[in-house]
C-alpha cells in the first residue's frame, strides 16, 4: 500500500496546483521551449525521486541482452513521456509548431475535461506517473509481440506487433492506435497509426487530430535507463513534424504492477477547475 498512499497524495497535490496554476491562466503555447538539458532528457512523469534524486539509486549494471543478443527492454519502468508539458521534451529553443486552429483549441480547454483525469488511457506518447512494464513474446529471442501494461487509470496495454506485418489498410481509431515496430540496430523503433482525437498529450491540452502519426524510437543506454525519441506528425494539428524525447527509469527490484483502480473512491476530478495548464 505504500506506493499507492504516495501516489494518491501526489494525484492529489497534483490537482490542487493545477487549479492554483490555472487561476493565472495557461502559458501562451508559441512561446513555450524546450528544457535546458538535451543531452540527458527526463520526463515529467511523475514528481518523484525519478526527477529529484531521492530515493534508493537505481540498480546499476549494463544493458541486457536475450540468448540470441537482442537488447532485453523488459521491466518495470517509470517515466518515458510527457505528463505535464509535451515542450518539456523539445530541443532547447524549439517551440510546438501548434497551426491556428491548435492553438485556439488548446486555448479553450478546462482543466477538468482532460480525459486522463477522468480515468480515461493517455494515448501515445503521454504517460500516466505511475508504473509500466514491458512484456516481450517469446522471452528468449527477438520478439513477436511487445506489450506495454499500465497500472495506472484502466489497466490499459499497447499491443506492438513484431512478426512484419503491416498497418491495416483503414484502422478503426482507438486510444493507443494500431503499431508495428522493428529493431535498428539497439533501438526498438514504433509506428503507429490509427488514433482516435480523444486524449491529450499532457497537462496543457495540447491536441492531435485522427491524422496522427507517431514513430518512436526506444534505446535502452544501460541496465536502468531507457531513452524515448517519438516523432509527431499530424497535419491537423500541427504545422510541422516535431521530435520529442524523455527518459524512463528502471524500478527498484521489488517493484512491481499493483491493482490500481483509477475509478474506485475517485474524488479529485470534480475540484479540479479552471483552463488547463501546468502544475
Amino acid at each position: 500500500m505504500r506506493k499507492h498512499s504516495v501516489g494518491f497524495s501526489v494525484i492529489t497535490v497534483t490537482f490542487s496546483v493545477m487549479a492554483l496554476a490555472a487561476q493565472r491562466g495557461p502559458e501562451t503555447p508559441e512561446t513555450t521551449t524546450g528544457g535546458n538539458n538535451r543531452v540527458a532528457p527526463t520526463s515529467p512523469a511523475g514528481s518523484s525521486a525519478l526527477q529529484t534524486g531521492r530515493g534508493p539509486a537505481p540498480p546499476q549494471g549494463r544493458t541486457p541482452r536475450l540468448p540470441d543478443g537482442t537488447v532485453d527492454l523488459s521491466g518495470v519502468w517509470n517515466g518515458g513521456g510527457p505528463v505535464g508539458d509535451l515542450a518539456q521534451g523539445l530541443p532547447k529553443g524549439e517551440t510546438i509548431p501548434l497551426t491556428a486552429e491548435a492553438k485556439k483549441l488548446m486555448e479553450s480547454r478546462q482543466s477538468g475535461d482532460d480525459p486522463e483525469a477522468n480515468c480515461l488511457p493517455t494515448g501515445v506518447p503521454r504517460i500516466a506517473p505511475y508504473p509500466w512494464r514491458i512484456v516481450q513474446t517469446p522471452p528468449y529471442k527477438k520478439a513477436t509481440h511487445l506489450y506495454f501494461l499500465f497500472e495506472g487509470n484502466i489497466h490499459s496495454y499497447r499491443q506492438i506487433f513484431m512478426d512484419g506485418r503491416k498497418h491495416p489498410a483503414d484502422p478503426d481509431p482507438t486510444w493507443y492506435g494500431h503499431s508495428i515496430g522493428w529493431y535498428e540496430g539497439d533501438t526498438l523503433v514504433i509506428d503507429t497509426v490509427g488514433f482516435n482525437d480523444k486524449f491529450w498529450f499532457d497537462f496543457r491540452g495540447h491536441p492531435h487530430t485522427d491524422k496522427l502519426h507517431t514513430v518512436e524510437r526506444w534505446t535502452r543506454t544501460d541496465l536502468s535507463t531507457l531513452v524515448s525519441e517519438i516523432t509527431i506528425d499530424d497535419p491537423g494539428a500541427y504545422t510541422k513534424p516535431f521530435t520529442v524525447s524523455f527518459r524512463a527509469r528502471l524500478a527498484q527490484p521489488n517493484e512491481e504492477l499493483m491493482e490500481y483502480i483509477c475509478q474506485e473512491n475517485e474524488q479529485d476530478a470534480k475540484h479540479t477547475k479552471g483552463p488547463a495548464g501546468v502544475p
